[in-house]
This record gives C-alpha cells, structure tokens and sequence, in this order.
C-alpha cells in the first residue's frame, strides 16, 4: 500500500483540459478560444520585437551575471512597475509611500498579498475576514485566497445576464451591505472573464461607498494597455482610487501586455498610508517570501525593467502593445458585423461593448456544448472566448458556428432527447431484467405522457 495511496485525483484545470481536447482534435478547421494568450492573426504566439531586442541587449552585457537578486526583487524593476501603475506624476510615488514586491506572475502577486492580509489585516491572522469576489470571476481568485486561509470568501454581484453588461445596482448594493474591513478583489480593466468595465462615473460611486464603509481595495491588474491601446487609459481607475487616499494592493502581470508567458512576471504594488507604514508592510512581505519562493528569477524581470526604464524602449513597447489591443478590438467589430449580418438572434452589441481580451458570449452551457461537438470551436463553459483566437481566415466559420448553436440548437437537443427516449424505453420494456429502481431511473428519460403512463403500471 502506497502512503499516497488515499490522496484523490484532483479534476484538470478547465482551461488546460480544453487545450489538450483541442490538441487531439483531428477536424481540419477545429479553433482554440479557450486559453489566454495572444495569437497573430496566422494563430501563432507573437514575441514583440521590443522584447526580442531587449533579450540580445541582455545577451550581449558582459556586466550581468546570475547572482541571487533581493528578495524583493530587481530594483529597477520594482520602481519601474509602480510608476506603469501609478504614472510618472504620482504624488504618492514622490511621498514615498509606494513599493513593492517582485512575483511569479500576477498569480504570485495576488498570493503575497493574501497571506500579508490573511497575516496581519484586520487583526492578527484573522481568516474571518470576508473576501468578496466578482461573479463572475478568474477562477484561480477563489482557490488562491481559499489557500491563503480565508474561510469566507464571497462573490459580489457584477454581470447581468439579461442586459449583458454590469449589473451596477447589484455590485453597488453589495459594497453597501459588506462588513467593515472586508476585501474587494477588483479588476483594473477588462475584467476577465465578461470583458465588462465600470465607466468612469461608476467607478466614481464604487469608490466612494469603498471609502465611507472602509472596504480594503485589492486591484487585480492583468492586461493595462492591452484593453485599450493605452496604458493611462487602462490604469485610470487605480490612480483614481489613489488619489483619494486609499491603502491599496495592486497584483500587476506582465504576461499578456510582453507576452512573456512562461517567464512569470509579476509585480506586488503596495500604497501605503506612508513610508513608515511602507517599511513595516515590506519587512512582513518579505519574511512571507522568504518561505514561498525564496528568491526572484531574473530573465524576465530585466526584459521589463530595461524596457520601461528607456524611454526609446519604452515607446516601442507601447506600440507593441497597441498593436495587440487594436487586432482584438478589429475582431469584435468584424464578429459582431457577420454575426448581425446572419440575422442571429439575440443582441450582439455587447461583443464591441466589452473590451480585452475575453468576451462573454452569452452562449449557454448547451449552446457551448454543441460548438465543441458539432463544429470543434473550442471555448469555455461559461461562454467566454478569447478574441485573440479569431483571425480573418476563421472569423466567417466562427460566426457561422454561433449563428448555428443559437438557430439550430433545437434539432441539436431534440436529437438528444430522441436518443433518450429510445433509450428509456428499450430498458423499460427489459423488465424482469432489472429491477424496480433500475426501471424508474429509465423512466426519466420519456416524455411526460409516456412516464405517467409507465409509473400507473
């Protein structure tokens, strides 16, 4: 007997699960709309000229070595990401009460500064403390709070189903209704998965009853100037929340907006009521580093840092960037164009009301369900797609693939039933083979006239 004989298998990740179907898909026009990541319009990963540049420079300094970096990461690289936050003109970058902690990723981000809060917010290692979620949400949020130790994490209203779009009352009500001191995972922009952000003015309100009811902010920001194009533009909300006096978390990624992946590079900000409170929080953050990964890789960290610390860099980055968002914003224009143009049922103007990234579709589970069947368009069971993997070779088969789950989902279904009413009664007319139960359990899959004929008898 194994010592690991009764550990459980744990189900697959969703997202990866998805990827690997779609790997053992031999149909010749199968798409991949599941994984987050950005694809050239031939579907290929892109590496942006600015980082294959910045990889030779790195390449070719004789000065850099792989020495142990601080434990909080590459200097350079931690200013420099809090200034891409926060903006060159941050007062609270210049009051000194602005710093950081390098991470593996935007995931690494959002752990460090759960088991801080979980550590040393709202009392000493206090796992009562309400984290409130979006519904819908990222699916590692839950898990990486969860594992951090708090045992009551919630969500918070934020997608209307009827209007596809921001259920604002809903968000606004529960902000209201949330205990003192409970945590608010926000996203930044282009909340995955709806792709649905707050305007300005509604932000304006949810940081206004943020403030009143003290709920801590906790910004999850994974794709600045990969939503819009523009990278002050998709960090508004966060220096708005600044510049009203908030103490603040920022788990900031540079997965998508450098397309560096598999480097893991993440980056905790941490505004602070000032320096002395700065200092403390650090020293903490820390000791929490120290036991999980002990100390940062570099690699990716200086392809940022380099980057955003020249300026002739920088700009090239920025074009980069733009490029990216400006091929997922064409996209949403051309499907929703082929889509209306197929008289498909239903609203699709949310498709170029959302941004990033994800769309939420509105496709149900069974609509989802034939996609992958019927056409091998593979895509979430929430319905959300990822905008990146259409191009303008699959664009034509992917609104026809939608137009058929949402017209002809009926003859999909009616087959199904078909199936199970053969089914149920091929078994029912078996008795003396199975028993009573067994029978019942059959029974369920007739129409209803046919099972209340069966359960008379």
């Amino acid at each position: 007997m194994s010592v690991f004989g009764d550990v459980p298998l744990a189900p697959p990740v969703a997202v990866f699960k998805l990827s690997a179907d779609f790997r053992e898909d031999g149909h010749p026009q199968k798409v991949n709309l599941g994984v987050g990541a950005y694809r050239t319009d031939d579907c290929q990963p892109w590496v942006l000229p600015v980082v294959k540049k910045v990889e030779r420079l790195i390449v070719e300094d004789a000065g850099l070595n792989h020495e142990y970096l601080p434990i909080l990461g590459l200097p350079e690289f931690r200013s420099a990401s809090s200034k891409v936050a926060l903006g060159d003109g941050s007062a609270a970058i210049k009051d000194g009460r602005v710093g950081g902690v390098q991470a593996l990723g935007g995931t690494g981000a959002l752990r460090i500064g759960a088991e801080f809060l979980r550590r040393w917010y709202n009392g000493v290692n206090n796992t009562a403390t309400p984290v409130y979620v979006s519904a819908p949400t990222w699916e590692n949020h839950n898990s990486v709070f969860a594992d951090a130790g708090f045992k009551d994490i919630r969500p918070y209203h934020y997608w209307d189903a009827a209007k596809r779009g921001l259920d604002l009352a809903g968000l606004l009500d529960d902000l209201e209704k949330a205990p003192e001191h409970s945590v608010f995972v926000l996203h930044a922009c282009a909340h995955n998965p709806t792709g649905t952000d707050p305007t300005r003015e509604e932000w304006k309100q949810i940081s206004e009853i943020m403030k009143r009811r003290s709920l801590f902010v906790f910004f999850d920001s994974a794709y600045q100037g990969f939503a819009s194009g523009d990278l002050d533009k998709d960090a508004w909300a966060i220096r708005y929340f600044v510049s009203e006096g908030f103490e603040l978390f920022i788990a900031q990624s540079f997965s998508k907006n450098f397309g560096l992946y598999n480097e893991r590079v993440g980056y905790l900000t941490v505004v602070a009521r000032d320096s002395e409170n700065l200092s403390r929080t650090l020293s903490q953050m820390e000791k929490i580093v120290r036991t999980t990964w002990s100390n940062p890789p570099s690699q990716g960290a200086r392809i940022v840092s380099k980057t955003l610390n020249c300026p002739e860099l920088f700009a090239e980055w920025k074009s980069n960037v733009k490029t990216m968002a400006d091929r997922v914003l064409l996209m949403r224009d051309q499907l929703k164009a082929k889509l209306q143009a197929l008289g498909t049922p239903g609203t699709w103007d949310h498709i170029t009301q959302q941004i990033g990234m994800f769309s939420f579709t509105g496709l149900n589970p069974k609509q989802v369900e034939y996609m992958i069947a019927e056409k091998h368009v593979y895509l979430m069971a929430s319905g959300r797609i990822n905008m990146c993997g259409l191009t303008t070779s699959n664009i034509d088969y992917i609104a026809q693939s939608i137009h058929d789950a949402v017209t002809k989902k009926s003859h999909f279904f009616r087959v199904e039933n078909k199936l199970n009413r053969s089914l149920g009664r091929c078994l029912i007319n078996m008795v003396g083979v199975f028993s009573p139960d067994v029978l019942c359990c059959c029974a369920t899959l007739l129409p209803q006239k046919e099972k209340t004929s069966f359960t008379d008898h």
